[in-house]
């Protein structure tokens, strides 16, 4: 059982990588956590990483936790699950949400914000074009990735379901 109480998709909790490949979806909840999908669309072949934090300033353990580390660790699975198969990957992301109220309006980069700076510049060092996106705001959400075709589902309750 999941936390929708559905048996749809594997889920991918917080600072968790998954990855499969011809069937199925991926699906994880997000608040200031970043979701990155990762695809390959000739390979059918999906990665989804649940970013907690930008930068894991050198620690080795639970690399899905970083964006630094998620990203890399997610293409290296990616590649061992093809056998070594060269990939041509994109990439779509979401969350970011300012989950908290902040106390002073100008004290910096909320934790969402800094997550997504992480991600789109760990992107762009792996020169990864992010082609779809639903970042930002202050509510949390539900992405749901077909590993088939590579859509991306926003769920956010109370609101019409997003396509990326």
């Amino acid at each position: 059982m999941n936390p929708n109480g559905d048996n749809e998709g594997q889920w991918v909790k917080m600072a968790e990588i998954g990855v499969m490949q011809q069937q199925g979806a991926m699906r994880t909840l997000l608040g200031s956590c970043i979701g990155i999908a990762l695809y390959d669309r000739k390979l059918k072949l999906l990665g989804l990483a649940h970013i907690v934090l930008p930068d894991s300033a050198g620690r080795t353990q639970t690399l899905g936790k970083y964006a630094d580390s998620a990203i890399p660790e997610t293409i290296r699975r990616m590649t061992m699950l093809t056998g070594g198969a060269k990939l041509s990957l994109t990439a779509k992301i979401a969350g970011g949400a300012n989950m908290f109220v902040q106390v002073s309006p100008n004290n910096g980069n909320t934790i969402g914000e800094q997550n997504l700076q992480a991600v789109e510049k760990a992107l762009a060092l792996g020169n990864i074009p992010i082609i779809g996106r639903h970042v930002g705001g202050t509510s949390g959400r539900r992405m749901v990735v077909d590993v088939v075709t590579g859509t991306v589902q926003i769920h956010i309750v109370g609101q019409t379901t997003v396509q990326i």
